[in-house]
């Protein structure tokens, strides 16, 4: 609701609560840049011009511009809870994220809604959230809850959610699998997020049809105009682990730049120490975008698609969101106003953040059986799944694996390691076995309870006595990160809130990634961001070759298949 007394301020009659004056302000509307004033009054922008106001800040001729909007991210990726993540985030200019809790719905089912809502009030900026779509993902591994379509709808008849996010089993929309459909139609109305990658032709076709309007999984160019000439938005994604912009940016042009959108999807807490939205801004102008144009795609676009209708522009009516920038290269945020009132400075808060006292809820029944992770040769060839560098798809691979005394062991010559996942949310001993390649681990093993989109233990490793003494402190940490060598615990992060999160900060969990990091590349480690990219592994919905706690799964097929050919 406007403040009553706003069109007073509007008219000049009365003084706005803030002027910002000598503003060089960024018009998402006309694509202009016009150097004018700001009056802002309880929260919302009065207008644009000559105003005064009880406060008064000369800018000085810098760049104003609406406040940046992440428009599709998982939070707990961050291993953050949305408070802190806000913390981390509102410095570097974002004022508004939609985010896809599914992570720990997966987990927790409705109490992981309910515990990021909670936590997302506490910080200072808006988490619109989304609702779950797929929990479980698929039914080709074991989640620790189940979403159905009458709670769904149940959520949006609630309200508070802004639509339902991506839709990830495709298959099921294609083939008109029947509880998908039902999901689809309790989303009737509301926005409904889409996920599918490499999808193309009548199949593209058909997952238009049934309602979904976005796709954030295009990995290059064409793939993103088929979508968009279809009727899609192009979530551009440049996260943690995934990275497009590179390939996506040429398909952007100035007819249909209203259709895209900077996003980051995943964001681990050590890269927010050093930028987030406003990096991809600077990345996309340096690739040759427009400014302006580029700004659009992170305000104006996302908040359209959304249909925040006060959001995403500089003008009368519009929320004081603002981004005060000293250039459109740098986009490095001088200024950060949240509802008209001064958040952050310089990349810092404008004052302390005060505490919070947040309950954690642990989640972690494992029974692990003698010798877990042995697996018998039965063949000559077998399949392992290829990582491919910064991105979220893999590759299935046909190799010759190692064989001792009717064995299949791993092979760290030729970067074949073990990898298996532990089912923790019923108790029910499922391990999954397989081999992978591209990590380039040569001793020990890593093992982490964030795995895509289940989140059961995943571990990799050189042998199975370093794989199980990683997995033992994951699960004796009731959830975390582990790397182990020797039989020894090289380095740690327990992750209490249901094995993704902690209650620490962005700084704190940096450092511990960090350690975590600097033991794997110890090890061998090749792989940047080694856990994020090993979390994927689990993801079956997005190809080639995946693995859950109930096998190997062949994404393309949809289906399971032997580890030996």
């Amino acid at each position: 609701m406007l403040p009553e007394d706003l069109l007073l301020v509007s008219r000049g009659i009365k003084k706005a609560d803030l002027v910002l004056k000598n503003a060089r302000v960024v018009n998402v509307f006309s694509g202009e840049i016009v150097k004018t004033g700001i009056a802002i009054h309880h929260g919302y922008i009065a207008g644009l011009g000559d105003y005064r106001g009880n406060s008064e800040y000369d800018l000085a001729g810098s760049y104003v511009t609406p406040g940046f909007i992440d428009g599709h991210i998982h939070i707990e990726s961050s291993m953050l809870l949305p408070h802190n993540f806000a913390r981390a985030v509102v410095v570097w200019g974002t004022t508004t994220v939609v985010a896809d809790p599914h992570e720990i719905t997966n987990v927790l089912g409705t109490d992981g809604l309910k515990l990021m809502r909670a936590s997302a009030k506490l910080g200072p900026i808006n988490v619109e959230m989304m609702i779950p779509s797929c929990v479980p993902a698929t039914d080709m591994e074991t989640s620790g809850a189940r979403l159905e379509a009458a709670e769904i709808k149940e959520l949006f008849r609630q309200g508070g959610f802004c639509g339902l996010a991506e839709v990830m089993n495709f298959p099921g929309v294609i083939n008109g699998v029947p509880e998908v459909m039902d999901k689809l139609r309790s989303a009737s109305g509301a926005i409904i997020d889409g996920h599918s990658p490499g999808l193309t032709g009548r199949d593209l076709n058909t997952y238009i049809a049934a309602g979904i309007r976005s796709d954030h999984e295009c990995v290059s160019a064409a793939e993103a105009v088929e979508k968009l000439g279809l009727g899609m938005y192009i979530m551009i994604r440049e996260g943690s682990t995934a990275k497009n912009m590179a390939a996506l940016l040429p398909a952007v042009n100035t007819f249909n730049c209203a259709r895209f959108m900077l996003v980051t999807d995943d964001a681990h807490a050590e890269d927010l120490l050093h930028g987030h939205i406003n990096l991809l801004l600077k990345k996309a102008v340096a690739a040759g975008v427009d400014p302006v144009t580029a700004i659009k795609m992170v305000t104006l676009n996302p908040a359209e698609y959304f249909r925040m209708k006060n959001k995403g522009a500089v003008a009368p009516g519009y929320r004081a969101d603002l981004v005060v920038l000293d250039s459109l290269t740098d986009f490095h945020p001088l200024m950060v106003f949240k509802d008209g009132q001064l958040t952050a400075e310089n990349g810092q808060p404008a004052s302390p953040w005060p505490g919070v006292n947040f309950p954690v809820m642990t989640a972690m029944d494992v029974k692990l059986k003698e010798n877990p992770f042995v697996i018998c040769a039965e063949g000559n060839q077998a399949r392992v799944i290829g990582l491919v560098p910064g991105q979220l798809f893999t590759r299935s691979l046909t190799v010759s694996p190692r064989i001792v005394d009717g064995y299949a062991v791993p092979d760290t010559a030729n970067d074949i390691l073990k990898i298996a996942v532990i089912e923790r949310h019923q108790g029910s001993g499922n391990v999954g076995l397989g081999f992978v390649r591209g990590l380039g681990l040569q001793r020990g093993a890593l093992a982490s309870s964030v795995a895509h989109d289940s989140h059961n233990i995943i571990v990799v490793g050189c042998s199975d006595a370093d794989m199980e003494a990683a997995a033992r402190e994951v699960i004796n940490f009731g959830g975390g990160m582990a790397v182990a060598s020797g039989g020894r615990i090289r380095a740690g992060l327990p992750l209490p809130v249901a094995g993704l999160m902690t209650d620490s900060d962005a700084s704190e969990v940096s450092l511990k990634i960090s350690e975590l990091k600097k033991a794997a590349g110890e090890l061998g480690c090749r792989v940047d961001e080694p856990f994020m990219a090993m979390s994927f592994l689990a993801l079956p919905v997005i190809p080639e070759l995946k693995i859950t706690d109930k096998g190997l799964v062949d994404v393309n097929e949809f289906d399971f298949v032997s580890l030996f050919v």
